[in-house]
């Protein structure tokens, strides 16, 4: 005699979803897109099938046709040419650059869409580092300056939740501080709390063109081996005035996301990288996987782990195949 028959709930599909522990959703997505200059212009990112770089028109009809699968939240990348990039980041401090162009742009057409932004200087900086780079050293506290800078210029175009990418020390509360004190209190920050030095960023640096012309990024990156000084991040942000705690990568990660989830209230968020968005894609074109079900299964472990809110290149598609929940 067996009481317990666990195959019992396992028994029929009606039963397996009335027990379902987890469930992901499009709105627990964020749908990362790529902003390039000119009109009428879409490229795609050669290591990443599917994803484009867009001009701000051709961006309006991405937006616009996820809006209408459900995909409410988006967050922008600018991919600049070198000829724009400088020692300073001097383009991500222009007003009436490209990025905050196309962030009033956007949140004029499509006042519902929430709009995320990224913070660092890597997409404008001639070194490609998320720092300001004096003599070989990715400098700190100078850094914050032109960090807050990027910030306020963002908030002012409209953004609702401002992305900190950098991983320098004491920048959340420092951008904190300048949107407080120029009346974006409600602007929210989504910090990259446990960023790690990945070999998974390598598609987005392409998309990009982001890679650092000299040494890493390991002095300012986590260490892909430490999960305990993942808390210690978690603390500080908290502390500093953070609304959400990222980790990135995600799928590598899982523990870490679990750990911050277990150990913080705040909402944590997880960001499901290019290089695993690349995998799936390359080994489902060899068809040694089913790549709708491995990105289903994949989003779901990143929610089980604990993360409420996924920042992935495969929310379209997701949203596409669960159309029939709206």
């Amino acid at each position: 005699m067996m009481p317990q028959r666990p195959r019992r709930n396992r028994k029929n599909a009606v039963i397996r979803e009335m027990v379902q522990e987890n469930h992901v959703s499009t709105s627990d997505l964020i749908y990362p897109l790529f902003l390039i200059e000119g009109k009428n212009k879409k490229n795609e990112v050669s290591s990443m099938p599917g994803i484009f770089r867009l001009s701000t028109d051709l961006l309006l009809k991405e937006i616009e046709s996820s809006l209408q699968l459900g995909i409410r939240s988006f967050c922008l990348f600018p991919s600049l040419t070198d000829a724009s990039k400088d020692q300073y980041a001097t383009k991500g401090l222009n007003p009436k650059g490209l990025y905050p162009s196309a962030i009033r742009t956007i949140k004029k057409r499509f006042p519902e869409a929430v709009i995320m932004t990224d913070v660092a200087m890597d997409p404008y900086s001639s070194d490609g580092h998320d720092g300001l780079v004096k003599e070989g050293e990715i400098l700190n506290d100078e850094t914050l300056e032109i960090l807050a800078e990027m910030a306020l210029i963002q908030a002012d175009a409209g953004a609702d939740i401002i992305g900190p990418s950098d991983m320098m020390d004491g920048r959340v509360g420092f951008i904190r501080s300048a949107l407080d004190d120029n009346n974006f209190t409600n602007v929210s920050i989504m910090s990259y709390t446990a960023k790690y030095a990945s070999a998974f960023y390598g598609p987005f640096r392409d998309a990009l063109d982001s890679a650092p012309k000299f040494g890493d990024k390991k002095t300012y990156q986590m260490n892909p081996a430490n999960s305990r000084e993942a808390l210690i991040e978690a603390e500080l942000d908290l502390n500093e005035g953070a609304d959400f705690l990222m980790v990135k990568p995600a799928l590598s990660y899982l523990d870490v996301i679990h750990l911050l989830n277990t150990n913080f209230t705040l909402p944590i968020a997880a960001y499901n990288v290019s290089g695993e968005y690349a995998m799936v894609k390359a080994a489902a074109a060899k068809g040694w996987i089913d790549g709708e079900k491995v990105r289903d299964e994949i989003l779901m472990s990143i929610k089980r782990a604990g993360a409420s809110v996924i920042l992935t290149y495969f929310a379209k598609e997701f949203a596409k195949s669960r159309k029939h929940e709206l």
